[in-house]
C-alpha cells in the first residue's frame, strides 16, 4: 500500500520530551510523559502594519512561533525536570528508595522538544515534532480528593536556530516509535 497523501491521525499514542544542550539545539535522551493527553499547538507571528492616508500599505511579520501546550496524566519527575529545569535524586535502595525533585529559585526553564505519536486511520501514523521549546507558561498540576493528578504546561517553540525548523509533521506508512 502506497503512503496515502491524506493523514487522518487519531488520539495521542506517545509523547516524549528531548532535553537539549546548553545552546537549546542538540536533543538528548528521550523521555517519556506517561500517560499522554495533549500536544496542542498553533502557529502564530506578531505583525507590524504601516498605515499611511487611511489605508493600509504594507505588513511585516516578526517570524513565527509555535505556541505548545502538554497534558499527561500522573507525574514523572524525569518528565518535569526536562520541562521545568531543576534537579532529580535518586536515593536508597528498593524497597526504601526514593526520588526528589527539587527545584530552586536560582534554576531557569530549559528548552527541550516534544515529539507526539498518533495513529492514523489512513495507515500508519503521524509524528508532530515541536522545535527549542520552552515553558514559558504555567506548569500546573493540582492534588485533589477523587482525582488523578495531571501534569499540564504551555510555552513557545522558536526554532532550531541551526536549521530554522519550527515544527515537523512525519507522516509513515508504516508506524514507528519515536526514536
Amino acid at each position: 500500500m502506497a503512503l496515502p497523501d491524506l493523514a487522518l491521525p487519531f488520539g495521542i499514542r506517545d509523547i516524549q520530551l528531548k532535553p537539549l544542550d546548553a545552546l537549546g539545539e542538540t536533543p538528548g535522551t528521550a523521555v517519556d510523559l506517561p500517560a499522554s493527553r495533549t500536544l496542542s499547538f498553533k502557529e502564530t507571528e506578531d505583525f507590524e502594519e504601516l498605515q499611511g492616508d487611511d489605508v493600509t500599505i504594507a505588513s511585516h511579520g516578526a517570524g513565527p512561533v509555535c505556541e505548545w501546550e502538554l497534558e499527561g496524566g500522573g507525574i514523572s519527575l524525569l518528565a518535569y525536570k526536562v520541562i521545568a529545569g531543576g534537579a532529580n535524586v535518586l536515593t536508597g535502595v528498593t524497597p526504601n528508595a526514593k526520588r526528589t525533585f527539587t527545584k530552586l529559585r536560582t534554576d531557569t526553564r530549559p528548552y527541550f522538544q516534544p515529539e507526539g505519536q498518533a495513529i492514523s486511520d489512513s495507515g500508519g501514523d503521524v509524528h508532530c515534532i515541536l522545535y527549542r521549546c520552552k515553558a514559558d507558561g504555567d506548569l500546573e498540576g493540582e492534588f485533589s480528593n477523587g482525582g488523578f493528578f495531571l501534569t499540564q504546561c504551555a510555552g513557545k517553540g522558536y526554532g532550531s536556530a541551526v536549521t530554522n525548523k519550527l515544527y515537523d509533521f512525519v507522516h509513515n506508512e508504516t508506524a514507528v516509535a519515536i526514536s
